[in-house]
């Protein structure tokens, strides 16, 4: 039985009775889905890249039943609404026929191209502005929305203070808050002083009201709990905090929305699930053949997901809708029979949500339990992970030669440069190292480097001769037997370096919490890994504390093994095929979403090429699952967009990188012929510019003038070795 039913059932209510429509006071508008950010929770799947974009004729069809239906508020949305060419319009015509508009406003938009008059705009028309700041700290904020968000929604609240937003009667300002994970909101009220506290105190803005809303799982934010596997966990918190107190209040009682062609739906979730309400010959009603008359006393459509907006303290467009207090309900019958006609007083409200999410999460007591914010279960899943790749390492590979795949070494040839150095390293350093590629990007000189998984050390002892006296490279590893190789010939190797001092330093500790060994924000000019980060059960911990310790303008640059599709749970459970660099490797989107989720929303493959599995028996595990050994580049850059975008502007690479004279491999899609002027698209300008790369290119042009999507060709003739041309994120 769906779920939302079974949560009436249990306190005697009936659905057919109690969630039918009542008169209509709201009329929400969502005029579609494109929007300049692409926010982790957003349950319309709002991108730059939406087409969802509701036109003049409908725009016309909502004013022409607001002008012949009296409504008390008009409620504006998106994606960003601002950026639909008809919102001016819109607005304008709207606001003598109703009594209050909103506009649901992600802040960030006011600095789009020629946006710069919204908040006169916003003034001029009286609105009512609903401002998404899921946060008062920076890093929560851009873990949900991007990086550079925070500063740009600082900024912009600001600018509405300054033209009397919250200031002036009949300008409210409120702030909408939603967590950043699989919880509930913490209570409103109390939130709400915490928000006005720190933002007028660091910030000097004020604000009328905050709103707190639930995540919804439904579209991108289902896709994110998919992938961190807290689906069944988020879900079973909405069950179980089941408040029927506030069913009275719930907006679609009286609210209905409009999509963006047209079609009427009971909520704005239920329109991202295309649940549009249809008259008695099954046709779609729309807002102009609507008569709001005909649809009080309407049974509300219903599904799993509305326990979203009943769990807890309740959660509308408006806020929370009741008491987050533990209390004995009285205005709803709440018995739960129990048998024999015996009835139970049962207290509805169950939130077990923090009480303060906006502020930073602590830190694990056991450090090697770094996944924030996950129940104990996965932790003990894994911490058995970590464990058991400990052993395979440690214990029961002795070599190279104990390996059953080439996963974890996958031979790709080493730089005539490189091959040079690995000649000065000690043969059992070399012989005991795990790796899937050559994550050693040039132009280390000075530089301090990390490396993720050092095992033996092979690629710290590689970067610390590239990056010289005045340079550093540190290696992170969990497994004893390994690190006791790498701090062995630490001196012998700083002598064959011809090093006064050694220039390594090896910690112990687990690649998901970097925190804990004491590596800094901003510390790091380059992070690299070789075959390690499959290894990880917690791969999206490790990616975020790697862009949290890199640099403005590093790099991260690796090589591991992904998968062609998601790898099922009796290959992530296998512990050979584990230890093998098989069961942990990401499927290519999936590393792609996480990426996005922190702020990084391009990357570029330098390699590709497919494994061959040579033992039977794994061969027969994996089955139809292809995997690739593959080298990834990725900056820490502000201002990256999601897709390729043509500015005009020009690179021309200088022919000055060591041991690149004629040419340089940026990418598989770029490789930059010495003084020959190449069109590249505003992120490779970006990172050329903006990088440890940018004494080595001229870059012509700027972002004044746009040309759309960049045409990006195909990529340079490097096949993998099925024959295929390896294909790169970007351009």
């Amino acid at each position: 039985m769906n779920a939302f039913l079974s949560a009436l059932e249990k306190y005697d209510l009936d659905c057919n009775s109690i969630l039918r429509r009542e008169g209509l006071t709201t009329l929400q508008v969502n005029m579609g889905n494109l929007c300049n950010q692409q926010c982790l929770h957003c349950h319309i799947d709002a991108s730059p890249k939406g087409d969802k974009i509701m036109p003049k004729k409908v725009v016309d069809n909502i004013l022409g039943f607001l002008a012949k239906y009296k409504m008390q508020t008009l409620d504006i949305t998106g994606g960003a609404p601002e950026l639909n060419p008809n919102f001016d319009y819109f607005v304008k015509s709207a606001r003598p026929l109703v009594d209050e508009i909103i506009i649901r406003s992600n802040l960030t938009v006011l600095f789009e191209k020629d946006k710069e008059y919204l908040p006169k705009f916003f003034k001029e028309n009286r609105v009512h502005l609903i401002c998404s700041l899921p946060c008062y700290l920076k890093e929560n904020i851009e873990y949900q929305r991007g990086r550079g968000v925070f500063e740009k929604s600082i900024t912009a609240l600001r600018l509405l203070n300054k033209v009397g937003f919250s200031m002036d009667a009949g300008l409210d300002l409120d702030l909408v808050y939603n967590p950043k994970g699989a919880y509930l909101p913490p209570d409103q009220e109390k939130l709400q002083k915490d928000y006005k506290r720190v933002l007028k105190e660091q910030y000097k803005i004020d604000f009328n009201r905050l709103i707190t809303i639930t995540n919804v799982p439904i579209k991108r934010f289902r896709e994110h709990l998919d992938l961190t596997g807290e689906y069944e966990k988020y879900f079973n918190l909405l069950k179980d905090n089941f408040n029927p107190l506030i069913l009275s209040d719930l907006m679609c009682r009286t609210f209905l929305s409009v999509g963006f062609d047209g079609k009427i739906y009971d909520c704005d979730f239920n329109q991202a699930l295309g649940f549009a309400l249809k008259d008695a010959q099954k046709n779609f009603l729309t807002v102009d053949n609507l008569d709001p008359e005909d649809l009080e006393g309407r049974e509300i459509i219903i599904d799993e997901h509305c326990l979203s907006c009943t769990a807890g303290s309740g959660s509308s467009c408006q806020g929370a809708l009741g008491s987050n207090d533990n209390k004995t309900v009285s205005s709803i019958s709440c018995a739960v029979d129990t048998g024999e006609n015996k009835k139970e007083e049962v207290n509805p409200v169950r939130d077990k949500s923090p009480s303060g999410d906006c502020l930073l999460p602590t830190e694990p007591s056991d450090k090697s339990l770094a996944s924030l914010g996950t129940d104990l279960a996965t932790k003990d899943r894994e911490k058995a992970i970590s464990n058991g790749v400990k052993s395979y390492y440690g214990k029961i590979l002795k070599s190279t030669n104990d390996l059953k795949t080439n996963a974890c070494c996958a031979s790709e040839s080493l730089p005539l440069a490189h091959r040079d150095i690995l000649k000065k390293i000690e043969p059992e350093i070399l012989n005991k190292f795990y790796g899937c590629g050559s994550p050693i990007p040039p132009l280390l000189a000075g530089k301090t480097i990390l490396d993720l998984g050092c095992g033996t050390g092979r690629d710290v002892y590689l970067a610390s001769f590239l990056a010289g006296k005045m340079g550093k490279a540190i290696g992170i590893d969990m497994t004893d037997e390994q690190l006791k190789i790498a701090r062995k010939y630490q001196d012998i190797q700083m002598r064959k370096f011809g090093l006064d001092k050694s220039n390594i330093e090896f910690k112990k500790g687990y690649i998901e919490d970097l925190k804990a060994l004491g590596i800094k924000d901003d510390s790091i000019d380059v992070v690299i890994s070789n075959c390690v980060i499959n290894l990880s059960p917690d791969k999206k911990s490790v990616f975020r504390e790697i862009f949290r310790v890199l640099k403005s303008g590093g790099e991260l640059y690796f090589s591991d093994v992904f998968a062609s599709s998601r790898v099922p749970d009796e290959l992530r459970n296998d512990k050979i095929v584990y230890g093998e660099c098989l069961g942990g490797a990401l499927y290519i989107e999936d590393f792609r979403r996480i990426l996005y989720s922190i702020g990084c929303p391009d990357y570029r493959v330098v390699s590709k090429s497919k494994l061959t599995i040579s033992n039977s028996q794994i061969k027969k595990k994996i089955g139809s699952i292809d995997f690739y050994s593959m080298t990834i580049r990725a900056f820490k850059l502000a201002d990256l967009e999601d897709v390729c975008e043509d500015y005009g502007q020009i690179a021309i690479y200088k022919g000055t990188i060591p041991h690149h004279p004629h040419k340089f491999e940026f990418d598989d899609h770029h490789v930059f012929i010495s003084k020959k002027p190449m069109l590249v698209c505003g992120n490779t300008a970006l990172m050329l510019t903006n990088s440890r790369f940018s004494d080595h290119f001229s870059v012509a042009g700027d972002k004044v003038n746009h040309y759309g999507i960049f045409q990006c060709g195909p990529a340079p003739a490097k096949l993998d070795n099925d024959g295929s041309s390896s294909g790169g994120y970007c351009c």
